[in-house]
């Protein structure tokens, strides 16, 4: 590699460089959350989430123990498991419920969690989605998801556009809330423009996700197995070991060429860059952060989990959705809640003058895939 770029890693002081930047320790793919240090992150929450300090400071203690909590809550609820969720105002993870038992009621709040009743049990719902994923959308259709918290199927749709019979073909399932949007989702991948890129066969420009044992995971609307990459200083990188999209929107590029990998996501001076320290997964209605190299930091809340995504390209399956924006570029950049990775940017709608919405394709999934772990702090 021709020359390196210092990057602050925040909470360890550690000087790293940019591309060839010294690798961490092991990982496992979801390590227990913890509190993340008080930085610029806070500053981000604040700017983009609305919240004063304290209010911000306090959310992500509340956030990092539901993310504690939740698997152990799913455990004891079981069958009658019917979602969960991060309760902003409460502070606190709600589970639902579709048994009226109170020994699954009391074993699930013995967790920490809070207990409402919900009409059926989430497979029920991910079973009836699973069957409308075999139906062909039509492009009028952006995006559709299951809704724990009504029991139903969410049909999200263009304006204006015809989406009668895809609709139609929901309701047989299950119960189905139709959403209306400006805009259909693209993906975020880009031309040859500034930022801290890599770049695919010199064509097209996107954004690192995590650093793996061997690598990084990115988008794989990004490029296909065996495409070549440069880093951002003009040097040989590495090639795309795996890729898949449409369907999954996931790659892992291999990396060569004198480059290291480190437990690092880029703040872009917005905040501190963050450590990675593991992949437990943020509840929906918990905040999260994305870095990408075009629009570099902004925040948001998790919308939605298990959402199928119709891009011009074909659909996109197991989708979480957030609030956040995103633009060209930013594609396979870092989702990131405290320190616990969550996921690689896909697409999405709108942008980061006028606000929009971003989805990505959970991290985990992807290292379960190419059997990789993360570098983690």
């Amino acid at each position: 590699m021709n020359r390196t770029r210092k990057i602050c890693a925040s909470a360890a002081g550690a000087l790293l460089a940019l591309g060839a930047i010294l690798a961490g320790g092991g990982t496992s793919a979801a390590s227990p959350a913890a509190p993340v240090a008080e930085d610029g992150f806070l500053a981000a929450m604040q700017r983009d989430l609305g919240l004063t300090a304290e209010q911000a400071r306090t959310r992500m203690r509340q956030e990092a123990s539901a993310m504690t909590i939740e698997p152990a809550a799913k455990a004891a609820a079981g069958k009658s498991y019917g979602g969960s969720w991060f309760d902003a105002k409460t502070g606190q993870l709600v589970v639902g419920l579709s048994t009226a038992d109170a020994s699954v009621r009391d074993a699930v709040r013995a967790t920490g969690a809070t207990v409402v009743r919900v009409g059926q049990p989430l497979a029920v719902l991910d079973a009836a989605k699973a069957k409308l994923d075999k139906v062909k959308a039509p492009a009028d259709v952006a995006a559709w998801r299951v809704e724990p918290r009504t029991g139903s199927l969410v049909v999200t749709v263009r304006e204006g556009g015809d989406a009668t019979a895809f609709v139609a073909a929901a309701r047989k399932l299950a119960p189905v809330v139709v959403e209306e949007v400006s805009a259909a989702p693209t993906t975020f991948s880009a031309g040859t423009v500034g930022g801290d890129p890599y770049y695919i066969d010199g064509r097209t420009r996107c954004s690192i996700g995590f650093s793996v044992h061997g690598g990084f995971v990115s988008a794989g609307h990004c490029g296909g197995v065996g495409s070549n990459v440069v880093g951002w200083d003009g040097s040989w990188m590495g090639t795309f070991a795996g890729s898949s999209f449409p369907g999954n929107d996931y790659s892992f590029i291999r990396i060569g060429g004198g480059w290291w990998t480190a437990p690092v996501v880029l703040g872009w001076g917005t905040v501190p860059d963050r450590l990675v320290r593991g992949s437990a997964v943020a509840p929906v209605g918990s905040s999260i952060c994305r870095s990408g190299s075009t629009t570099h930091w902004h925040c948001g809340t998790v919308l939605a989990k298990n959402e199928t995504v119709n891009y011009a390209q074909g659909a996109v399956y197991q989708m979480t959705k957030t609030s956040v924006c995103a633009q060209p570029g930013d594609s396979g950049g870092s989702f990131i809640t405290g320190e616990q990775a969550q996921g690689v940017t896909s697409g999405g709608w709108g942008n980061c003058s006028t606000g929009g919405q971003t989805w990505f394709q959970p991290v985990n999934e992807i290292l379960g895939v190419y059997g990789l772990s993360l570098v983690t702090a």
